[in-house]
């Protein structure tokens, strides 16, 4: 919906006598500047008001005090009750008086307000409750008519890019020429932020920029610097975490099929591929052996696909107060979207859901409602919010986890085959700045039969360790060593690993290349050559 159809939808509201109308919003200045249009269009006063302020009429060049002593909610409401003007009347942050999920609305202003409602439909009067915050009672849950501008539409991040954009030419002499391209990626990184918060971030950037550009190239707004910004967003939520893209698809070993997968939907999000037809992928299921790569491919797939990479604990999900764990979801949830298009990353989902079957008997059903508005969102969303699950163990998964609909693929991360373990070899002898081919990889390789990635980064970081002690650098005989030290994951849990094999035989997709394809193909535990 654009800006003149919202503003549209209003208007229709307000012509069809619809008494309390519920804008929510952060954004008073951009609100009260549509109410201003709107008002003019019908012949009414638009009047405001403030806990501080009272009464003022907003509708003049400079705001006028009408009735500054009506402070309270109920004085306000007599105010209006009263009042002769064919009006509308802006009350700002009124949701304190509405209740809260620990404190009760007050009775006296929920009564007041349904008083007036059928009095406001036979007069020109209209109650509009501006907020950032949705509080409605269950008394007026039928009399309250609530109209969602909480984020911007594309559009008017476009207008403020461009209010930006003609401030640094007129201001700074700045000639700003941004491609389509360009302009579709700096707005695409700015949706879920409010027109300020776009136009602090877009002013920003051509500061960084200009201060930076010492090529003598026009300074650009950059779209990196405008999702950094949005870690401000998730810093104030107690259930997401903001990860920096900082991991490299190349710093991921083996999984050729997997990345394979991934780099030929890195442009899915641009409007190039919504234009041929293409639906924006939903999501990916690692399943797998601990240890394997599959939170870090989560981190290296923001960084292939340059998105915002947020990590959803499920262990903050779940609240004390009654009702609070189904709003932390819903909040969670609502934020990935205002941040979007951005990577949803949910480590080790299991966990999360354990508990699951017993839920009903052990806390009065909290854990299925808040899985099920999950499972709801996974299939309903619209948003660009690509969800990257991750689980070591299918037993505890709950079936309508694993459906069609819920995730585009779901993948089985194996142990490394023998040419992937000679690449993560190589990756992290190249991370702590040793060359490769100072080694013997393919004996090495030979020699870690069953380890996972985790496994042989710790034998690299354990062998570095022995040469530091020792005085040297790192030497051949230290790596082998510590893998004739190290028991492997697929020893010790030799049995789980066998199940969750067979299980991936019919369920799941191969993360890896032929080579690993076929030996999970093969009987379990035995490596095909």
């Amino acid at each position: 919906m654009g800006i003149a159809e919202r503003e549209q939808e209003l208007e229709v509201l307000i012509r069809a006598k619809y008494p309390l109308i519920y804008i929510l919003s952060w954004e008073e200045r951009r609100i009260e500047a549509m109410l201003v249009r709107v008002a003019a269009r019908l012949n009414q006063r638009l009047f405001a008001w403030t806990m501080t302020s009272g009464v003022l009429a907003v509708d003049t060049v400079r705001p006028v005090e009408v009735d500054p002593a009506a402070r309270s909610a109920l004085q306000v409401l007599e105010h209006i009750e009263h009042s002769r003007e064919a009006a509308l009347y802006l009350l700002k942050d009124f949701h304190p008086f509405l209740g809260a999920s620990h404190i009760p609305p007050d009775p006296a202003t929920v009564r007041k307000i349904r008083d007036l409602a059928q009095t406001l439909k036979e007069s020109r009067k209209t109650i509009l409750f501006l907020s950032p915050i949705l509080r409605l009672p269950p008394e007026l849950e039928k009399e309250i008519t609530l109209v969602d501008f909480s984020l911007p539409t594309p559009e008017e991040l476009e207008e403020a890019l461009e209010r930006v954009i003609r401030s640094a030419r007129s201001q700074g002499g700045l000639h700003l020429q941004l491609s389509p391209q360009e302009r579709e990626q700096i707005l695409q990184a700015a949706q879920g932020l409010t027109v300020t918060e776009a136009e602090n971030v877009f002013a920003k950037s051509l500061v960084i920029a200009r201060k930076f550009d010492s090529t003598g190239g026009k300074p650009l707004i950059r779209p990196e610097i405008v999702i950094a910004e949005k870690k401000q967003l998730i810093r104030k939520s107690n259930v997401l975490e903001y990860y920096e893209a900082a991991e490299e698809m190349t710093n991921v070993g083996g999984m050729g099929e997997l990345k394979a997968w991934l780099y030929k939907r890195r442009l899915a999000f641009t409007e190039q591929a919504r234009a041929f037809g293409l639906p924006e992928p939903r999501g990916l299921l690692l399943l797998g052996v601990q240890g394997c790569g599959k939170s870090l491919l989560a981190k290296a797939v923001s960084t292939m696909w340059k998105l915002p990479l947020l990590r959803l604990d499920m262990g903050r999900v779940f609240g004390e107060l009654v009702g609070a764990s189904e709003e932390n979801m819903r909040s969670a949830l609502r934020l990935a979207e205002a941040v979007s298009p951005a990577v949803l990353w949910i480590d080790e989902i299991e966990k999360g859901l354990s508990g699951l079957a017993s839920s009903g008997r052990s806390d009065a059903g909290t854990a299925a409602r808040v899985f099920g508005s999950f499972l709801v969102w996974m299939q309903e969303k619209t948003a660009p919010v690509f969800v990257i699950a991750t689980s070591n163990d299918i037993s505890l998964l709950p079936p309508e986890l694993l459906r069609k609909g819920r995730f585009d693929e779901i993948f089985f991360v194996d142990l490394p085959d023998f040419q992937e373990r000679q690449e993560i070899f190589a990756i992290h002898l190249l991370k702590r700045r040793r060359r490769p081919q100072d080694f013997d990889l393919s004996y090495l390789a030979r020699e870690t039969e069953g380890f996972s990635g985790a496994e042989i980064e710790q034998v690299v970081i354990d062998g570095l360790y022995d040469a530091f002690e020792a005085g040297r650098d790192l030497e051949q005989e230290d790596l082998l060593h510590n893998i004739r030290k190290t028991v492997p994951l697929s020893q010790t849990m030799r049995e789980q690993m066998t199940a969750l094999r067979n299980w991936a035989r019919t369920h799941a997709r191969p993360a890896s290349s032929d080579a690993a394809v076929r030996r999970i193909l093969s009987t379990p535990g035995e490596e095909v050559g």
